[in-house]
């Protein structure tokens, strides 16, 4: 399983510049995938992504246009779409023969929720 760092803007600036003046080492995850809040990433998993997720790992489309023909969605649109949901690890976009393929990278999405601190965290498989 794969750990999401979720971290608030602040505290990501705290802890870079404590690394920078070498006062604490870079953590394991940096440059990792990262969310600011459990919110943000559950804006990105909206019932029309999480369908497109879907139809990606059922269907298997052979490439964009494709996708857009199964979904009818602009491809643009859908380019965009795929482009956000790739950054934060839930698809993969392998380029074959000039022709990008979407992949469905992730499968499932637990997510922790610490109640009393900022302190949640993803794990995705």
């Amino acid at each position: 399983m794969k750990h999401v760092k979720i971290q608030s803007h602040a505290s990501l600036r705290k802890e870079m510049i404590a690394v920078a003046r070498g006062k604490k080492a870079a953590p394991k995850d940096a440059g990792g995938i990262s969310f600011e809040s459990v919110e943000a990433l559950l804006r990105l998993l909206t019932p029309q992504n999480r369908e497109l997720l879907a139809i990606i790992r059922d269907k298997k489309p052979q490439s964009i246009a494709e996708l857009a023909e199964l979904t009818g969605r602009a491809p643009p649109n859908l380019t965009r779409t795929l482009g956000k949901l790739e950054a934060v690890g839930f698809v993969r976009l392998d380029l074959v023969d000039r022709r990008k393929i979407p992949i469905a990278a992730v499968h499932s999405l637990q997510i922790k929720i610490d109640p009393f601190s900022q302190n949640d965290r993803l794990e995705m498989a």
